[in-house]
C-alpha cells in the first residue's frame, strides 16, 4: 500500500511539471500577418491579419485584400456578431489557414473586429 502512495505521488508531481511548461504558441496581437505569408504557412496555422473584404463570393464566402494580396476567406454567420462591414471598412480577421490539395489556400476564420 505504502508503494502504491508514493508511485500516485511521483505521477502526480510529473503532471504538475509538464503543466507547468504548457502555454500559448500562437501569435501575440503585434504579430500580424500579411496574405502573402498566409500562402506559404502550413495548415491549422493561427493567423491575425487586417484589411478589406472585397467581395461576397456566397455561401459564406468571401474575398479578403491588404497590401500585399487577396485570398479566400470563410466566416460563418454567426461569427458576425452582428458587425456590418463594407468593401471600404478596415478590419482585422483571426482564424486558421485552411491548405487544400487541389485549391488555393483559404482562411476560416474564427473572429472578426471593425479596426479604427
Amino acid at each position: 500500500m505504502k508503494n502504491l502512495s508514493l508511485l500516485i505521488a511521483a505521477v502526480s508531481c510529473l503532471g504538475m511539471a509538464s503543466a507547468a511548461q504548457a502555454g500559448f504558441t500562437g501569435p501575440s496581437a503585434a504579430e500580424k500577418t500579411t496574405v502573402s505569408q498566409v500562402k506559404e504557412m502550413p495548415d491549422e496555422s493561427v493567423v491575425i491579419l487586417q484589411g478589406v473584404i472585397e467581395s461576397s463570393l456566397g455561401d459564406e464566402k468571401y474575398m479578403f485584400k491588404d497590401e500585399t494580396g487577396s485570398i479566400k476567406v470563410e466566416i460563418d454567420d454567426e461569427d458576425w456578431n452582428g458587425l456590418n462591414v463594407g468593401p471600404n471598412d478596415k478590419i482585422q480577421i483571426q482564424g486558421e489557414v485552411d491548405t487544400h490539395m487541389m485549391k488555393p489556400t483559404e482562411i476560416e476564420v474564427e473572429t472578426i473586429t471593425l479596426v479604427k
